[in-house]
C-alpha cells in the first residue's frame, strides 16, 4: 500500500473511504469496503482544536497503516491536520480535497461523520453534491453495543480485551522498544521482554493477559510489580513461552487475546512463582486454541 501526504496525491479516479480510523475496527472495516483509497488525518483532530479533550489512541499511525494495508487498500492518504485545515469550511473540504485533490468519484463515510470548520459538515452535504456518489454506512452493533473507537478503548482501559478484540476485528496491539528491566523475572525463571507503554496510546488495564508477542505464546503482565514494591511507572512485561532470545532494543508487538486475572500483591515469592506457573499453562491453553475459542 502507497502512504501518501494529501499534497503529493496523484490526480486520478478514487473510491475513497473518509475518517480518523483509530483503531480500524468492524465499523471503520464497514466504511473502508470497496475503496481503493483511504483519507485519514494525522495527527488526530482533537488534538489541534481541542487538545485537552484528545484521547489515547488505540493505535499508533504505523499501526493503523498497516492495518488498512492488510484491508487490500491500494493508497493511504494522510492530511497533516493543523489550525489552517481545521478552519476549512465543509464546502472547502468537498471542493479542494476530495474534488480537486482526489478526483473522488465515490466518497464512503460513517453515519456519524462530521467535517469542516467546527464539525459543521454531515453526510447530507457530501449527499448533496452531484460530482460523486456517496456512500453512507450504518453505524455496526454486537451484542446490542455500537461498535466505536471511544467504546474500544475503554473495554481495553478495563481489561476487557476479549470484546476489544471482537470490536476490532482482530487482535488489540501494543508495541514499542524492549527496554531493560530489573532482570527480577529472569530470576524468578520467568525472563521477560519489558516495554514502557507509549503515553498518548491506551493501554490494558493492570493484570496479566494470555498474548502472542511477534507471533509467539506469552504471559504479560502489565502494571507496576506490587509485590517487589518497586514504586516505579507502568510497564509491560511479557515472557515468551518457550523462548529465550535476546531483545533488548527491538521492536515488539504485543497481540492481547484474553485477561487471566488482576494484578495483586503475593505474600511471598514462592507464591508468586506458584501463580505464574499457572498463568503460563493458561496461556498455553488459549494461546494454542483455535481463533474462535480465543
Amino acid at each position: 500500500m502507497k502512504v501518501t501526504i494529501l499534497g503529493d496525491a496523484e490526480p486520478r479516479p478514487r473510491r475513497v473511504a473518509v475518517g480518523e480510523f483509530d483503531g480500524v475496527h468492524l465499523g471503520h472495516r464497514e466504511v473502508i469496503n470497496d475503496s481503493d483509497t483511504v483519507l485519514t488525518f494525522e495527527p488526530h483532530p482533537l488534538q489541534v482544536v481541542r487538545p485537552e479533550a484528545a484521547p489515547r489512541l488505540l493505535t499508533s499511525f504505523e499501526i493503523k497503516a498497516e492495518l488498512i494495508a492488510g484491508l487490500g487498500v491500494q493508497e493511504l492518504v494522510v492530511i497533516p491536520f493543523d489550525q489552517q485545515f481545521a478552519a476549512q469550511s465543509p464546502q472547502e473540504f468537498i471542493d479542494q480535497v476530495l474534488v480537486e485533490s482526489l478526483r473522488a468519484t465515490r466518497v464512503s463515510v460513517g453515519e456519524n461523520f462530521r467535517f469542516g470548520h467546527r464539525a459543521a459538515g454531515d453526510t447530507r452535504v457530501l449527499a448533496a453534491d452531484p460530482r460523486f456518489e456517496t456512500r453512507v454506512v450504518p453505524l455496526v452493533e454486537i451484542e446490542g453495543e455500537v461498535v466505536s473507537s471511544s467504546h474500544i478503548r475503554a473495554l481495553v482501559t478495563a481489561g476487557d480485551v476479549e470484546l476489544a478484540d471482537v470490536m476490532l476485528g482482530s487482535p488489540f496491539q501494543l508495541r514499542g522498544e524492549v527496554v531493560e528491566g530489573d532482570k527480577r523475572g529472569r530470576t524468578l525463571g520467568f525472563p521477560t521482554a519489558n516495554i514502557v507503554p507509549d503515553e498518548a496510546l491506551v493501554c490494558p488495564g493492570h493484570g496479566v493477559y494470555a498474548a502472542r508477542a511477534d507471533g509467539a505464546c506469552a504471559a504479560v503482565s502489565v502494571g507496576v510489580r506490587p509485590t517487589f514494591g518497586t514504586g516505579r511507572a507502568v510497564l509491560v512485561e511479557a515472557y515468551l513461552l518457550d523462548r529465550d532470545v535476546d531483545l533488548y532494543g527491538q521492536l515488539l508487538t504485543v497481540e492481547f487475546i484474553a485477561r487471566l486475572r488482576g494484578e495483586r500483591r503475593f505474600d511471598s515469592v514462592d507464591a508468586l512463582v506458584e501463580q505464574m506457573e499457572r498463568d503460563v499453562e493458561r496461556t498455553r491453553e488459549l494461546c494454542e486454541s483455535p481463533p474462535a475459542a480465543c
